[in-house]
């Protein structure tokens, strides 16, 4: 019979494991020694058990017990097993006389085991184990030591419940910490994780004097793969993918993957830093043989920007610079890597400030609208301006066209930057019908393709053309479209200029000759006036070819009812060759160079006899200057008008 003083300090010290973090085994260890010193046995062991796996988390008081515990286990039978199953305790006060285990029976009494009780670690209906309880002499437990081994293991059973619970809580935990630091799909690294490598390999390297580098590679075209294949494939693929780039790790390097199709790898440990340039082609070569995916044969390729830590840099910085140069690599073509240019990548940040800046670019009036004449090739009579957008940066300074528009494209303004640029050129245009010429002069605006397949454009247009501040006559406005708005839906964009038609405005068709798609829709195209664009212009000088191509140009437009301007005209042969054809109007530095509207305003104050308004033979700066004299002149004049009246 166990001494109740014992019994009770052993159940006392495992009520004191409830609040502590003790392992389950050694809570189970603990437990069968103490077993021992309160009850008149010579061995004790303890054997958790999960249904359909292997027995695991097996306690033993000594080596001999241990040996039985594992016996049970190897054998697949025993008390242990039979309490387990059945919930209720077995005894066996003579092993020698046992038949229901014939593989334990014979083995445990070579063993010298002689008897032995087991009782069930229950949970409820269900179970978790067995506590067994070994005597090297036969004979029965009295029955306080059955009860109150009984009691061991209930409230063992209870403890364990509860360390059980803490453990899965920490495997939980650990978990989620993994995942959080890892990607999902393939195992890496993620970008958390890698910054943070990336960081201590920053540290290192301070000691080493050995800067690190940044390999980043990025799938060229992947997301054609989800597209025909599925996502579903593209995760195969992206698998795939990591695990033939960690084949080329060195034991100091690390793989991430940042996102979707992005891959990085740092390498620490170069002998020198042009063995960096070594490891992307052994990337390129990895990537390069087909992947054999369940849809078949993937070929893949992959743009890789490299990067070589700096002193005193960041991970994140070197990390955005091998990004950089990854999208440097990648504008050159298919599976190349690139070192980061730096001339480059400032162009590259240049643009996304423009970007940025652009959206407040309207107000804070940093934009503004020149004009150039169009004049009539025959005497250089003024028709029409076209309208020029012109960005002054505060930094950047003037930023050219050919950037703009597609950065305001880009940044989704074109609409509300067009917009504004043509309400501009109608308030300017309705500015000068106070002292319009015998004949009305036009104003022509260009509309990005883009603008011009925005939900809206149309009803755009005609909101400003009947606005109070900005609305004019729609036969004085020119819409310049070139043809490559017919590319992508050419059903779409022409009705839209069928209803800019409707609304009453001309329709210019813009440099044309520089797409792909003028014969095949010029019939279609609703257009009033037909620009040949400066490439052919600049030409003229070599020869009989490109002037047999303006002449067919202008022959064909006069077949098909349009009116030809051409662009770009710089010299007086050019400007000759064109009358000789009978070229209805030119636009070029020959004539004017763009200019602002209050020069607009000086050239249409000042008309010849007749009312036209003619251009000197060259407008050069020259004359600019002149203007300008002319009109700080009349503002002196005009001063000196208010001034007299007061003085007298």
């Amino acid at each position: 019979m166990p001494n109740e003083e014992k019994l009770s300090g052993v159940l006392s010290e495992f009520a004191r494991t409830m609040v502590t973090d003790f392992p389950i085994q050694r809570i189970l260890d603990r437990l069968v020694e103490r077993i021992v010193e309160i009850l008149p046995i010579t061995g004790a062991g303890v054997t958790l058990i999960t249904p359909s796996a292997e027995p695991h988390y097996i306690a033993a008081s000594d080596d001999s017990a241990l040996l039985y515990e594992q016996l049970q286990a190897e054998v697949g039978e025993g008390p242990c097993l039979l309490a387990y199953d059945s919930g209720e305790a077995v005894c066996v006060a003579d092993l020698s006389e046992e038949g229901r285990f014939p593989a334990f029976t014979p083995r445990a009494l070579d063993a010298g085991l002689r008897a032995v009780f087991t009782f069930p670690l229950r949970n409820g209906s269900s179970r978790l184990g067995a506590l067994d309880l070994y005597r090297e002499e036969p004979g029965p437990l009295e029955k306080d030591a059955m009860e109150a081994a009984q009691t061991l293991a209930d409230v063992a059973a209870a403890y364990l419940l509860n360390a059980q619970a803490r453990a899965e809580l920490s495997e939980t935990s650990a978990r989620s910490h993994f995942s959080s630091l890892h990607d999902a799909l393939t195992g890496l690294p993620n970008r958390v994780l890698l910054v943070e490598l990336l960081e201590f390999a920053l540290m290192r390297a301070t000691k080493s004097d050995v800067l690190p580098a940044v390999l980043f590679a990025d799938l060229d075209q992947f997301k054609s793969i989800n597209d025909t294949y599925s996502h579903r494939i593209g995760d195969e693929l992206l698998i795939a993918v990591a695990k033939r780039l960690g084949n080329l790790l060195r034991s100091s390097d690390v793989l991430g993957r940042l996102s979707g199709d992005e891959f990085v790898m740092v390498c620490e440990d170069l002998d020198d830093p042009s063995q960096v340039d070594v490891i992307a082609q052994r990337i390129s070569s990895a990537l390069g043989s087909p992947f054999e995916l369940s849809c078949g044969l993937v070929d893949m390729t992959a743009s890789v920007g490299i990067a070589v830590a700096d002193h005193g840099e960041s991970a994140e910085e070197i990390l955005h610079r091998a990004d950089m140069a990854m999208y440097q690599a990648k504008s050159k073509g298919r599976g190349r890597h690139q070192i980061i240019d730096v001339h480059e990548q400032a162009e590259s940040e240049r643009r996304t400030t423009l970007k940025f800046d652009l959206h407040t670019a309207v107000r804070n009036q940093e934009l503004h609208v020149d004009y150039q004449p169009i004049v009539k090739t025959s005497d250089r009579r003024i028709i029409g301006f076209e309208a020029l957008l012109r960005w002054t940066h505060p930094i950047y300074g003037p930023i050219s066209p050919s950037v703009l528009i597609p950065l305001a494209e880009e940044a989704g303004l074109i609409g509300a930057v067009g917009a504004w640029v043509l309400a501009q050129a109608c308030i300017d245009r309705r500015r000068w019908s106070a002292v319009d010429a015998a004949a009305p002069l036009g104003v022509s605006v260009n509309v990005s393709p883009h603008q011009l397949m925005e939900p809206d454009f149309v009803d755009s247009v005609k909101a400003t053309l009947g606005c109070s501040t900005s609305g004019i006559d729609p036969a004085l406005l020119t819409l310049e479209v070139t043809e490559s708005v017919m590319i992508h839906d050419s059903a779409r964009a022409l009705l839209v200029l069928d209803d800019l038609k409707q609304l009453g405005v001309n329709l210019s068709l813009d440099d044309f000759g520089t797409g792909y798609s003028s014969l095949n829709y010029l019939d279609r195209f609703p257009a009033d006036v037909l620009k040949i664009d400066q490439t052919f212009i600049g030409r003229l000088d070599q020869g009989h070819p490109s002037q047999a191509i303006v002449a067919s140009i202008i022959s064909l437009s006069r077949t098909l009812g349009m009116k030809v301007v051409a662009e770009g005209v710089e010299t007086l042969e050019e400007h000759q060759f064109l009358s000789e054809i009978d070229c209805d109007a030119c636009q070029g530095f020959y004539f004017a160079q763009p200019m602002p509207s209050n020069e607009i305003d000086l050239l249409i104050e000042r008309p010849d006899a007749s009312g036209a308004v003619l251009l000197p033979v060259s407008f050069t700066p020259s004359h600019r200057d002149q203007l300008g004299s002319t009109i700080k002149s009349a503002f002196c004049a005009s001063l000196d008008t208010l001034i007299r009246p007061i003085e007298s």
